[in-house]
C-alpha cells in the first residue's frame, strides 16, 4: 500500500493537473511518434519548472501512480512525471514501465524505456521476450533471446515458454528444436510450464509424434498440458487419438475446463465422430459447461459438422447469448453441408440481428452462393467487401473467385485474379479449380505452369484439381506427368491426391494402373473404395466391382450412398440385374442407407438397359417421392435402345414438363421416331427445339498428342491434316467393307438418301479422331479417344473392324462408358 503525507495528495493534484494538460494527446503504439519518446520532448521542457516548485517525487509515489494507470495514455502520463522527477533510470520503475507498456502492446515505448534502466535483470528481459511473442513479434521476441544470452543473462523457466511462442509462432522448428537442446543443458526440461511449451511447439510445427513424446516423459501434468496435447492431436487431423487421450485424461481423475472441452470437440469433428460429441456433449451437461459461450459454440460446430443439423439449430436457438461465431458456425455448417438456401436465411437472419460480419461470415456465405448459384446475393456480398475496404482479404478474394466461377461467370473469376496484388496458393488452387470444373481444362493446366514460375508450391487441393483437369479432357500423357510430379513433391502418399490419381488412371482408360496404384496405398477411406469400384464400372468389368465391394467390407470400411451409386452404376452397364436388386436391397437393409434420385436412377438405369421396361415402370410407380430427370432420363434412355415408342412418347412428355428447356430430351426422343422412320414427328421435333432456341450439343471427340489436346466436330475440316484424315477415312471405308461392314444408316437422323447417309456416317468426330491417331502415331500403338456424347451404333460396329484391319487397340470413353476395341471386339460385348 502506498502512504502519503497529508500534504502530498495536494500538490501532486496541482502540478500533474499541468502535466496531463501538456500530455492530452492521443497515444497508438502504431504511430510514427512514439508515445515514450514525445513524453520525453514534453517532459523536458517541464523539468526545469519542476525543480523550481521544490516539490519532490518519491519511488513509492510513482509506483503507485503506475499501479493505478487504466491505459496508455495515463501511463504516459505517469511516465513524464517520472522523467521531470529525474527517476528514468530506476530498475525498478522502469521494469513497472516496460511491463506495462509490454502488456498494452507498446513494444517500441517498451523498448525506448528498456534501453534507458541501468541494470537490466532477467525479469526485465523476461518481459521484454514475453511482450514482443504475445502480439506476434516472433522475430524481435528471439532476437531478445539471442541478445540477452550475449549479455552474459541465463534464461530461466519463465525464459523459455515464451521464447518456444515464439519458435511456435514462426512455425520455426529447427530453432524451437535448438531451444530445446538449450533447456535439456541448463535442466529445465521436467519444468510443467516449460514442457507444456514445448507441447505446444512441436504440435503446431506438425510434428506430433515428439509431442506426444515430451508429454509422455513429464514427471509432473497440469491440465494444461493435457489441454496443449489433445489440442495438437485435434489441429492436425489426428482426432481419434484427441478422443483416446481426453478418455485417458478422465481415467487419470484430471477435470477437464471448457478449453478441453472445445479441444476434444475439435477432435470429434476431424473424424466424424458423432456418437462421442454426444458423449461428450453429455460430460458438458455434467460438468456445468453448458452455459459456455464458447463451449456451445463448438457443439454447435460439431453436430453442424458431424451432419446432425437439426440438433446444431436446436442448440443455437436455445443460445441464451449468440456471438459472431455462433453465427458463423451456423452458418458454415449448413454450407458445408450443401444445404445452402438454409446457410443464406441465417446470413440473412444475422445481419437483421446486427451482429458483425466478419471475414468467416462472408466466406461461408459466399460458399453457399457458389452452391446455389445465388449470384445476385454474391454480387452484394461483393459490393460489401469493397464498402468495407475488405478487397485486400486474400481468404474473401478467394472465396469470391470461387463463387463468380461456379456460377458461371469464369471471366469475372478471372478478372479478379488476375487483379489480386497477392496470390497465393488457395488463390491459384481456386482459379485452377474454376477452369477444371467448368470445361476449360487447357488453361488448367495453363494456370498450374504459371503457378510454377510464381515460385508458389502446390498443395494437395492443386494437385487435385490439376488431375481433375486432365481427367475432364482424358489427358493421360499430362496425367502420367502430374503423377510424376506428385511422387517428386511427396503428395503420392496423401489419400486425397491419392484417390485422385485413381480416378484420373480409370477415366483415362488404364483401369489397371488405376487398380495397380489403388493397392500400393498405405491409406484408403472409403472415397477411395468407391472410386476403385466407380472405375471398373465405367470400364464395364461389374464382376470386378463387385469384388472390390467386398474386399472392402472385409476391410471394415463402412459404405456411403455414393458407394452404392458406384456398385448399382456398375451392374448396369455389365448387365448384372440380380447382384443390382441385392445391392440396393443390402444398401437399406444392412446400412440402413435411404435411397436417393440418384440411386433410382441406377436402378431404372439397369432394368431398363436389360429390356424389363415394365419392371422399370413398375418400380418408378412405387417410388416414395415424385421422380425427377435422371430417373424418367434413363427410362428414356432404354426406350431409345429398345426402340420401344408408345412408352417413349409418355416419358418424353414428363420429361418436358420437368425441363422444357433441355434440348437433350427432344433429341432423345427425336432419335426413336428416326430409328422407326417416322420423319413426320421428328420434323416437328425440330420444328419445336427451333421455335424454342434449343440447340442439340453437337457431338466433339478428343485425342492427346504431345501434350496438346486435338478436338474434332462432326463433318469437321478446320484440322490443318484435314485432307490426310479424309484420305484415311476413305481408304479403311473400302477396307471395312471388303471385311463385312455394313453402314448402320438408321443412326443418321435426317430424311436423305442412302449414300449421303453414308457420307455422313463418314465423318463422325470419333472416326475423325482416330484416323487422325493412326495418321500421327507409330504402328501399334494404342489410340485413345474422348467423346462428349453416347457412341452411335454405326461407329461402335465402325471402330471394331477398324481396330482388326490396323491391328491396333482403340480407347473410346463416350459419355456413359469405356469401350476397349481389339481384334475386332468391344469389351462392352455389345452391351451398353
Amino acid at each position: 500500500m502506498c502512504l502519503f503525507t497529508h500534504r502530498t495528495p495536494y500538490k501532486l493534484k496541482i502540478t500533474l493537473g499541468g502535466i496531463w494538460r501538456i500530455t492530452a494527446w492521443h497515444i497508438h503504439h502504431k504511430n510514427t511518434t512514439v508515445a515514450a519518446a514525445a513524453v520525453e520532448a514534453q517532459a523536458s521542457q517541464a523539468k526545469a519548472q519542476w525543480r523550481e516548485s521544490g516539490t519532490s517525487i518519491d519511488t513509492n509515489t510513482c509506483a503507485c501512480l503506475l499501479n493505478s494507470c487504466t491505459n496508455v495514455k495515463t501511463l504516459c502520463q505517469v511516465h513524464t512525471h517520472i522523467i521531470i522527477g529525474g527517476l528514468e533510470h530506476n530498475t525498478f520503475l522502469g521494469t513497472k514501465l516496460v511491463h506495462k507498456y509490454s502488456m498494452w502492446g507498446s513494444m517500441e515505448d517498451a523498448h525506448l524505456v528498456f534501453q534507458k534502466i541501468n541494470k537490466q535483470n532477467i525479469f526485465l528481459w523476461n518481459v521484454m521476450i514475453r511482450g514482443y511473442a504475445s502480439i506476434g513479434f516472433c522475430r524481435e521476441a528471439l532476437e531478445f533471446y539471442c541478445q540477452m544470452q550475449r549479455e552474459g543473462l541465463h534464461p530461466d523457466n519463465f525464459t523459455f515458454p515464451f521464447v518456444l511462442k515464439a519458435c511456435a509462432g514462426l512455425l520455426a522448428l529447427r530453432e524451437g528444436k535448438a531451444v530445446h537442446d538449450h533447456i535439456v543443458r541448463t535442466g529445465f526440461q521436467w519444468d510443467v510450464f516449460v514442457a507444456n511449451s514445448l507441447v505446444t511447439l512441436y504440435s503446431q510445427c506438425g510434428n506430433v509424434d515428439v509431442a506426444r513424446h515430451v508429454f509422455d516423459k513429464m514427471p509432473e501434468r497440469d491440465l494444461v498440458s493435457w489441454n496443449a496435447m489433445i489440442d495438437g492431436y485435434a489441429q492436425n487431423d489426428y482426432g481419434d487419438q484427441a478422443l483416446m487421450l481426453f478418455h485417458q485424461m478422465q481415467i487419470a481423475g484430471v477435470k477437464p475446463d471448457p478449453v478441453t472441452i472445445v479441444n476434444v470437440l475439435s477432435g470429434c469433428i476431424k473424424v466424424a465422430g458423432l456418437r462421442e460429441g454426444m458423449r461428450i456433449h453429455s460430460c458438458i451437461i455434467r460438468s456445468g459447461f453448458e452455459a459456455d459461450v464458447f463451449v456451445q459454440n463448438s457443439l454447435v460446430t460439431m453436430y453442424a459438422k458431424c451432419g446432425r443439423l437439426e440438433i446444431a439449430k436446436e442448440l443455437f436457438n436455445n443460445m441464451s447469448h449468440r456471438n459472431e461465431v455462433s453465427w458463423n458456425a451456423m452458418i458454415a455448417g449448413y454450407s458445408q453441408s450443401g444445404h445452402a438456401t438454409e446457410a443464406l436465411n441465417i446470413f440473412n437472419e444475422m445481419q437483421l440481428a446486427g451482429m458483425k460480419l466478419n471475414s468467416f461470415t462472408l466466406v461461408s456465405a459466399l460458399q453457399a452462393c457458389a452452391l446455389s448459384g445465388a449470384l445476385q446475393q454474391g454480387k452484394w456480398i461483393h459490393e460489401f467487401v469493397l464498402e468495407r475496404g475488405l478487397e485486400s482479404d486474400t481468404f474473401v478474394l478467394n472465396s469470391l473467385l470461387d463463387m463468380y466461377a461456379k456460377c458461371g461467370y469464369i471471366e469475372i473469376a478471372q478478372q479478379l485474379f488476375d487483379k489480386m496484388s497477392k496470390k497465393d496458393v488457395v488463390s491459384w488452387s481456386a482459379m485452377i479449380a474454376a477452369c477444371a470444373q467448368t470445361g476449360h481444362a487447357a488453361e488448367a493446366l495453363t494456370l498450374f505452369h504459371d503457378m510454377q514460375l510464381e515460385d508458389v508450391m502446390p498443395n494437395s487441393i492443386t494437385m487435385v484439381n490439376v488431375l481433375l483437369a486432365c481427367t475432364h479432357v482424358a489427358a493421360l500423357q499430362q496425367g502420367k506427368s502430374m503423377h510424376s510430379y506428385i511422387v517428386k513433391t511427396g503428395f503420392e502418399s496423401n489419400v486425397i491426391v491419392g484417390t485422385a490419381l485413381i480416378d484420373m488412371y480409370a477415366k483415362c482408360g488404364c483401369v489397371e494402373i488405376a487398380r495397380s496404384f489403388f493397392d500400393k496405398m498405405t491409406e484408403r477411406n472409403v472415397v477411395s473404395w468407391s472410386v476403385m469400384i466407380s472405375g471398373y464400372g465405367m470400364h464395364g468389368h461389374g464382376e470386378e466391382a463387385l469384388s472390390i465391394f467386398q474386399q472392402m467390407q472385409e476391410a471394415g470400411i463402412e459404405p456411403n450412398h455414393i458407394t452404392f451409386v458406384s456398385i448399382l452404376y456398375a451392374c448396369s452397364h455389365a448387365g448384372l440385374v440380380n447382384e443390382g436388386w441385392e445391392y440396393f436391397h443390402c444398401m437399406i437393409r444392412d446400412y440402413c442407407i435411404t435411397p436417393t434420385e440418384e440411386h433410382y436412377a441406377c436402378m431404372v438405369d439397369l432394368l431398363g438397359r436389360a429390356g424389363h421396361l415394365d419392371e422399370a415402370q413398375d418400380f418408378i410407380q412405387k417410388m416414395p417421392f415424385q421422380p425427377g430427370v435422371g430417373v424418367w432420363g434413363a427410362l428414356l434412355s432404354a426406350c431409345r435402345i429398345h426402340c420401344n415408342i408408345e412408352l417413349g412418347e409418355q416419358v418424353a412428355k414428363r420429361l418436358f414438363d420437368l425441363e422444357p428447356e433441355n434440348a437433350g430430351c427432344y433429341v432423345l426422343l427425336s432419335n426413336i421416331y428416326a430409328a422407326a422412320g417416322r420423319w413426320d414427328e421428328v420434323a416437328k421435333l425440330r420444328t419445336g427445339m427451333k421455335e424454342k432456341g434449343l440447340k442439340k450439343t453437337p457431338g466433339c471427340s478428343l485425342i492427346e498428342l504431345n501434350n496438346r489436346i486435338h478436338r474434332f466436330l462432326v463433318g469437321d475440316i478446320s484440322h490443318p491434316q484435314s485432307d490426310k484424315i479424309y484420305a484415311i477415312l476413305e481408304t479403311l471405308g473400302k477396307q471395312m467393307k471388303e471385311a463385312g461392314y455394313i453402314p448402320m444408316t438408321d443412326f443418321v437422323l435426317h430424311d436423305v438418301e442412302e449414300e449421303v447417309k453414308e457420307n455422313m456416317l463418314h465423318s463422325h468426330s470419333e472416326k475423325l479422331a482416330i484416323a487422325f491417331g493412326l495418321l500421327n502415331t507409330r504402328p501399334g500403338t494404342p489410340i485413345w479417344i474422348t467423346k462428349n456424347l453416347r457412341v452411335c451404333g454405326d461407329c461402335h460396329s465402325a471402330t471394331k473392324f477398324i481396330s482388326r484391319i490396323v491391328n491396333r487397340e482403340i480407347v473410346v470413353r463416350d459419355v456413359n462408358r469405356f469401350h476397349h476395341f481389339k481384334n475386332g471386339i468391344c469389351s462392352c460385348g455389345d452391351y451398353w
